[in-house]
């Protein structure tokens, strides 16, 4: 019987590829398996000391971002981030989504960094690694804490998420969007439930993250829908529906990317078809290397996103219809920096910790 744990996106947790030494545990020890106990969530304090990242990438639409947090609880099974653990000596697995990293001092660093004369409010990016409204989100409140310095400053930002708890933070995002620096898209990927409860388990459901963008919208906050991924052979075909859906929900623009399944991802992501998906797996996996060249990620510029060839160019138009037939653009209007200002004073970064342990509650969920 295959393996599987309740609740998590995979229960595999393979060596990352850094690591010269691992323990190999015993067969149902770490890999769950029917009647294994459930996994629980820790948090770590994570001591970055900057936060504002850069990249040259042309086809991610910023230039820079800010991640509250490492490792991300939604547990998606296709998740790009996933190596990115591995950089931390953990997995790209179960350690993912069962580790996470806190950055407890965010909002302070934040504010020191935008106080700096080098920077002149260039749009941030929030998320873009690892979902900032995951679920401890909702006990922390380190974004909100982050989205209260952005506001002070009018800082322009995006936010990506699939969470719907964005819709909270409602009021400082109704603030940055009366001087054009806010707009959020919303992740949307399948109106299956039973398929949305083994692929990004511990994420919103798609009917409360339309809620969110509806939420949104009604307080003038530009909201979208970015259906991410598309997975070709088993979400593809629901395209129109959910652009008509988001449309109805107060969406005012839509994009999608094509599943990328980097490094140690696509064993994950085969073993999950063969868990959950066993009589598509040969069709999805036969189907993603059409629109991969062969492969099961291309990572070139203009394509990683969008995918190359005749069944990527199928999904493409068949996004590009649904999407002119709902009436949505193709992004939301650019963000501005016109109206940004620094912070009233520097401040200090580590004069004292404040805040809420991340480890409190037996750092465990």
């Amino acid at each position: 019987m295959s393996a599987k744990l309740k609740g998590r996106g995979t229960w595999q947790n393979p060596v990352g590829r850094f690591e010269r030494l691992h323990l190999d545990p015993e067969p149902g020890e770490a890999s769950g398996g029917s009647g294994a106990a459930p996994v629980p969530t820790r948090f770590f304090r994570d001591t970055s000391r900057s936060l504002i990242v850069s990249n040259d990438s042309p086809d991610v639409g910023f230039d820079f971002s800010i991640n509250p947090y490492r490792g991300c609880e939604h547990g998606c099974i296709y998740c790009y981030a996933r190596p990115y653990h591995e950089y931390l000596g953990l997995s790209a697995g179960l350690d993912f989504e069962t580790m996470i990293f806190v950055k407890e001092r965010a909002p302070e660093i934040l504010r020191a960094e935008l106080s700096r004369r080098s920077w002149r409010g260039e749009p941030l990016a929030l998320c873009g690694v690892t979902d900032a409204y995951q679920p401890v989100e909702r006990r922390l409140g380190l974004t909100r804490r982050c989205l209260e310095v952005l506001a002070d400053c009018r800082q322009p930002v995006s936010i990506f998420t699939k969470s719907a708890l964005v819709a909270r933070d409602a009021d400082l995002l109704a603030e940055l969007a009366r001087h054009d620096a806010a707009h959020v898209w919303l992740t949307v990927t399948t109106f299956d439930e039973a398929l949305r409860r083994v692929s990004e388990p511990r994420a919103a459901t798609a009917d409360a993250r339309l809620d969110a963008v509806a939420r949104l919208a009604e307080r003038g906050i530009p909201a979208g829908v970015m259906l991410s991924p598309v997975i070709p052979g088993l979400t593809d075909h629901e395209i129109p529906a959910l652009l008509e859906r988001a449309r109805e929900a107060g969406a005012s623009y839509a994009w999608f990317s094509l599943l990328r399944l980097p490094r140690g991802v696509r064993t994950l992501f085969e073993q999950w078809l063969a868990d959950h998906r066993p009589g598509e797996a040969s069709k999805v996996l036969g189907r993603l290397a059409q629109v991969r060249g062969g492969r099961s990620c291309d990572g070139g510029f203009g394509t990683r996103m969008s995918g190359d060839g005749p069944m990527a160019e199928v999904v493409g138009q068949l996004f590009e219809n649904a999407r002119r037939r709902a009436g949505l653009a193709a992004g939301p209007p650019p963000l501005s920096s016109a109206s940004f200002r620094r912070p009233a004073r520097e401040c200090p970064l580590f004069d004292g910790q404040g805040g809420e342990d991340p480890s409190s509650g037996n750092g465990q969920a």
